[in-house]
């Protein structure tokens, strides 16, 4: 009962999180290129970077806090389908470019802020 509870509050953060933040930066950056997808993807890619590391290096919480914080929290945060979606949108509508870049930039700057995350976590301990 104790990981459904985790997961669920870990998922309400996670998603109010994700509609606010995707949403404000949609506002700020204009709405002809997924920013706000990649803000939330990018951001998220950081946290579970960080999270993962505080878990395995540094045992700062246990089975229950990987739940709340990767499972629930970063994974309700993130949203690959999202992703995936608006690529398919601007693909549909011939912004190849586009949609390259957003394959790119989400795929390689994930991988480097994920990364930034675990470093980040290593320098706090």
């Amino acid at each position: 009962m104790k990981a459904v509870l985790s997961l669920a509050a870990g998922s309400l953060v996670g998603g109010f999180g994700r509609y606010l933040l995707a949403a404000r930066v949609a506002h700020l950056a204009g709405r002809d290129y997924p920013w706000g997808t990649l803000a939330v993807n990018l951001s998220g890619c950081f946290l579970i970077g960080l999270f993962e590391e505080l878990s395995a290096r540094h045992q700062l919480f246990g089975h229950q806090g990987r739940i709340l914080f990767i499972v629930g929290l970063c994974g309700a945060f993130t949203t690959f389908s999202t992703f995936a979606s608006e690529t398919d949108h601007l693909l549909r509508h011939g912004r190849f470019a586009l949609a390259a870049a957003n394959v790119l930039t989400s795929v390689l700057l994930g991988l480097v802020l994920f990364r930034a995350g675990a470093w980040a976590a290593r320098l706090g301990a």
